[in-house]
């Protein structure tokens, strides 16, 4: 049975398309990995389906009576509610049938018998199907999947309203899982997961009965969850059985046949255009030369896609740092209240540190109060001499108005545009893309952005929350490379092992410090 499908979709933003007439279908119990380099349209795509995007073309038609889910990080949180209030409202539709319950039994003592019996019997219903939801347990799933995804870390009383964004998107993902609805709608649902709460998500998904269609480019993750591949590409979508790792398998195959016939048919064009100038003048072979002629006009000539542009990171080197890059005395991390025991921690030149351990536990407030960010609940930190430091934050507060050329421009002054657009076309972002509003790109178009103007500064210290948060494959592939090859040092906190095996020197779990309860 189709829950979903999409016929004959054609979209773009200005001049730039998007999708070129693609269809898709979604059956019952698929599981979908939505897949493709960083501006070719996931979230675009997934916009349209939901509704929130018009598409310039085609028809999206949902089955009828189906429950769809989507993980929407710009959903309204209201203040006051607690993150245990939150979740509730999943059971929303339970909680309307309890109303509706309590209604009829107040109606009991004011009706005739025959229509008492109808209220008894439709009460009866209501009941058998609150205790077949687990009506009255559901706090206890509320927390199971809270603790499952790290939210009873910050408490499950506490204001919404007071939670990071990344705090945030944990409590709409948790709600979303509490709801179940029949097709889950997933954009990149790990940035914000820690380790242990990336393998029970995993879990969770490997066995919802559903369907579910997936953005990510969390390989292993990928691969773990989904039994189905729609890759998106030069406007088109296609769909491939298996898990990612199939999927590159057959596309790699179905690529090298391509280049195969391309080169065995250049070589054919080129044989018969030569024989067609050789011979088109001469009386004995012109006819001869009009066949192939004839065959030529007629051929289906084929063509290969234009190679996207790949990153190339590169960070400029500032001049070598004092020995000690930082010293913390008795250094206390927080807000209004303490996140961590006094720490007394260093960092010395030539070092690559990764910091880990569950969310919530003050990694980024760390990294900001070693900045001077944000002042310390008591202690200090002494940076240390001729340091140049880099920052990659997790989270941008504001949405630039700025193009991209500008963007990085106004942080360059000194550049030539063309020394600009170098250096962003570097990051693998295109002449579209480099003249469009930051505002409108993908996630990890802007992170390409942010890049581009990190590798241009000076440093010889780079403080990196994060930095894969939306990349695609390529371009963490890339940053990997190119921070292997830094001289400088770095300071990474990254949800993913893979990404910093091989880059840092040194590991530091900040849940041996944090005052959070484990």
């Amino acid at each position: 049975m189709s829950l979903l499908t999409v016929k004959n979709l054609s979209h773009g933003f200005g001049d730039r398309a998007i999708f070129d007439d693609v269809s898709f279908r979604l059956l019952q119990g698929e599981h979908i990995g939505l897949i493709g380099a960083n501006g070719e349209g996931k979230s675009t795509f997934m916009n349209i389906i939901t509704g929130k995007l018009e598409p310039d073309a085609g028809n999206v038609t949902w089955s009828k009576n189906v429950r769809v889910g989507y993980l929407d990080q710009h959903a309204v949180l209201k203040q006051g509610m607690t993150i245990l209030d939150v979740l509730r409202t999943a059971f929303q539709y339970l909680y309307d049938m309890e109303t509706k319950m309590n209604e009829l039994f107040a109606k009991m003592g004011q009706v005739g018998q025959d229509e008492l019996e109808k209220f008894l019997e439709e009460t009866g219903r209501i009941q058998d199907a609150l205790s077949n939801s687990d009506f009255y347990t559901i706090d206890a799933k509320a927390e199971e999947v809270a603790n499952g995804l790290g939210l009873d870390e910050f408490g499950l009383d506490r204001d919404v309203h007071d939670l990071s964004g990344g705090q945030r998107t944990k409590v709409l993902l948790a709600k979303l899982l509490l709801e179940k609805p029949d097709i889950l709608l997933l954009d990149e649902p790990t940035n914000y997961l820690d380790v242990e709460h990336i393998e029970w998500l995993k879990q969770y998904l490997i066995n919802y009965d559903h369907a579910f269609i997936l953005v990510s480019h969390d390989i292993p993750f990928l691969n773990s969850v989904v039994n189905l591949i729609y890759h998106m590409e030069n406007q088109e979508l296609t769909r491939y059985p298996g898990d990612y790792d199939e999927f590159l398998r057959v596309y790699d195959m179905k690529k090298q046949q391509l280049e195969a016939a391309f080169k065995k048919q250049q070589k054919e064009i080129a044989n018969l255009k030569d024989f067609v100038a050789r011979n088109k003048a001469n009386a004995a072979t012109s006819r001869m030369a009009m066949s192939r002629q004839k065959k030529l006009d007629k051929m289906d000539v084929i063509e290969l896609d234009a190679e996207k542009p790949k990153p190339q990171f590169l960070f400029k080197q500032a001049r070598t740092p004092g020995k000690y890059l930082f010293e913390a005395n008795d250094l206390v991390i927080g807000y209004e209240e303490a996140l961590s025991r006094p720490l007394n921690i260093s960092m010395e030149r030539g070092q690559k540190i990764a910091l880990y351990g569950a969310n919530g536990i003050g990694k980024t407030t760390l990294l900001r109060s070693i900045l001077g960010e944000i002042p310390p609940v008591s202690g200090s930190v002494e940076l240390g001499d001729h340091l140049h430091i880099g920052y990659f934050e997790q989270e941008m507060k504001t949405e630039s108005e700025k193009t991209c050329l500008d963007e990085v421009w106004d942080e360059f002054p000194h550049f030539t545009q063309y020394e600009v657009r170098a250096a962003l076309a570097k990051c693998g972002l295109t002449t579209k893309h480099i003249e469009s509003k930051v505002k409108v790109l993908s996630g990890g178009e802007k992170a390409k952005v942010r890049l581009c103007k990190l590798i241009n500064q000076e440093t010889n210290l780079l403080v990196l929350d994060e930095p894969t948060n939306h990349l695609d494959h390529d371009a963490k592939i890339e940053l990997k490379r190119a921070l292997k090859d830094y001289k400088g040092s770095v300071l990474l906190i990254s949800h993913e092992p893979e990404f910093y095996d091989g880059i840092v020197t040194d590991m530091w779990n900040c849940e041996d410090w944090t005052t959070k309860a484990f």
